[in-house]
């Protein structure tokens, strides 16, 4: 298993604002990939969110298995965390969003609010790994297209406040990874899920490894996606199934460009609601 890790100088940078900034923070907003409750959770942002009433964002939510994401909703509940499940993307559950965001910052603002100030900023900070969905709700909460976003990870690089129509002040950072995956499986995970830059890995590399998991936990959506039958997947290795796959597609023996397409239809949902971490 070739080794998969990214940590450019930008989103250190991005960590350290993030500390800097953080006794003017109110509410930290983690924002989750559904499909990967423990693997896109970032060990240095838990290290601050321990410091500060914190809400998790199951996003992409339409992408993961739901009967995971309930079981990942109450794990999370039980640690004493806000939980929400959501679909940034289609906007579901945004008004929901606020609420918590109010209900987390509950404290404060009557605090403030007992010493004369009426309806009291809430400033938020909404941290996660790149490619987590976090832009798309900034736009969802700000209603505008204030931060950028892409489907692609890397796409936001600097700090910004944002302003929204209701009390609430948004910072949006960078999506940022941690220097060492201890697990190469996380790694393997994140570049499944589109966290990763193209160029880090070999796609096929983690197709394979896509593959292998599909065949352990999601039999019925690889047999479905990749055109054979049970009984021929359990036959072949995971090589040779790739290389049937390739053919089943009309790309002959060009299986690097259908491992690309493979992934690419894998983080668009096409293959089957999906969720790597499982409870």
């Amino acid at each position: 298993m070739a080794t998969i890790q990214w940590y450019p100088g930008h989103m250190n940078k991005a960590k350290n604002q993030l500390e800097d900034k953080l006794d003017l923070i109110d509410v930290i907003i983690e924002v989750l990939d559904a499909r990967l409750p423990v693997s896109s959770r970032n060990p240095m942002i838990g290290n601050l969110v321990k410091k500060k009433p914190h809400i998790v964002v199951l996003n992409k939510c339409d992408l993961a298995d739901p009967v995971q994401t309930k079981l990942w909703t109450h794990y999370f509940q039980k640690e004493g965390s806000f939980v929400i499940s959501m679909d940034a993307q289609h906007n579901t559950n945004m008004s929901a969003l606020i609420k918590l965001i109010k209900l987390a910052a509950k404290e404060k603002t009557e605090k403030l609010i007992a010493k004369g100030a009426s309806n009291p900023i809430i400033r938020v900070a909404l941290a996660g790994i790149p490619n987590c969905g976090k832009s798309t709700i900034i736009n969802r909460l700000v209603g505008r297209n204030a931060a950028i976003v892409g489907d692609r990870p890397g796409v936001t690089k600097g700090q910004s406040w944002l302003k929204t129509k209701t009390n609430i002040q948004i910072l949006d950072t960078p999506g940022i990874l941690w220097p060492k995956f201890e697990d190469q499986t996380v790694g393997y995970k994140l570049a499944a899920c589109g966290a990763i830059k193209e160029d880090i890995f070999h796609a096929d590399d983690v197709a394979l490894f896509v593959i292998k998991f599909l065949k352990a936990h999601y039999l019925n959506d690889l047999v479905k996606f990749s055109r054979l039958s049970k009984e021929r997947i359990e036959e072949l290795t995971d090589p040779d199934i790739l290389l049937e796959m390739t053919q089943n597609y009309g790309m002959r023996d060009d299986y690097d460009r259908f491992a690309i397409f493979m992934l690419q239809r894998l983080r668009k949902g096409k293959i089957g609601r999906i969720t790597f971490d499982l409870r």
